[in-house]
């Protein structure tokens, strides 16, 4: 695979949605009653969603799939599920991804993307808060049950809200490069042992992970609480990584501050005050 022989578009018909259900069995090894259905991904489509497509000449080899929501009076998308096939990760076609997600919504008057992630996977953070310059200001606990997923490790399944303000200063910094680090002041940090993989893939090990993701629950809510958000992220040398924390200078925000403070503890997500901000050509 090179750059140029990927084309990413939005997925055409039965059959392409039908290998989206696939590639989503093939990654994450779900039983039945946990895969999304292909139901989902045609009504997402049907309802102003997104169901984006990677194809490596005829073959699907990554989507994202997304759905829309509303709060308080505004629009915005919920990015349910972004998936690459292993052969072809650690190549930015999950950024990719993404990028073409962020044109299709600007294109159609979206300002915010939001999706959840689980805070214990290091190089999924560092794409969401360093790359895509995304916050995080909610933590869910165990938003979807126990999962099926062996890549889950048994645990809760404990979520980041990530918010993505497509038209945010943030955003624009991070995706021209010129952010490496938060400007505001960070206030406290959360690290992330490398060693949570090898913990979450042994039975023997596992509740050292569990107890880990106890820690990192114990001090993002209160954290959040206090009002602080995920400005950062950092890894080293030895895969270890780090959330850096302190408060956001933006204030994009679809809900008041109670609504956040609820969505803290249960709920999934808020979002922005609009702003003008030109859209790139939508995805046909």
């Amino acid at each position: 695979m090179t750059g140029e022989t990927i084309a990413i578009r939005k997925c055409q018909g039965i059959a392409e949605l039908e290998a989206c259900v696939a590639l989503q069995k093939e990654v994450w090894n779900f039983a039945d009653v946990d895969l999304v259905p292909l139901r989902l991904f045609v009504v997402a489509e049907k309802i102003g969603g997104q169901a984006l497509g990677a194809f490596d000449g005829g073959a699907l080899v990554g989507f994202v799939l997304a759905i829309p929501g509303a709060r308080c009076g505004n629009a915005y998308l919920h990015s349910h599920m972004l998936a690459v096939r292993e052969s072809y990760r650690n190549r930015g076609l999950g950024l990719k991804l993404k990028l073409a997600q962020r044109d299709d919504a600007l294109a159609r008057g979206f300002q915010l993307i939001e999706w959840t992630f689980d805070p214990l996977e290091i190089k999924n953070a560092f794409l969401n808060i360093e790359r895509l310059g995304a916050i995080a200001r909610r933590y869910n606990l165990n938003q979807y049950g126990m999962s099926s997923s062996p890549l889950q490790g048994g645990l809760p399944t404990d979520r980041l809200v990530a918010e993505w303000w497509l038209g945010s200063r943030r955003v624009l910094q991070a995706l021209e490069e010129k952010r490496r680090r938060p400007n505001p002041p960070i206030a406290t940090s959360i690290p992330v042992p490398a060693e949570v993989y090898r913990w979450k893939a042994s039975p023997e090990l596992r509740e050292n992970a569990r107890e880990l993701q106890q820690r990192i629950r114990q001090a993002f809510l209160p954290a959040f609480s206090q009002g602080l958000a995920v400005l950062g992220y950092e890894r080293d040398a030895l895969g270890n990584g780090k959330f850096l924390l302190g408060e956001w200078d933006e204030k994009f925000s679809y809900g008041s501050d109670a609504d956040e403070a609820e969505a803290s503890n249960e709920q999934p997500a808020v979002a922005p005050e609009k702003q003008h901000v030109p859209a790139k050509k939508q995805i046909s």
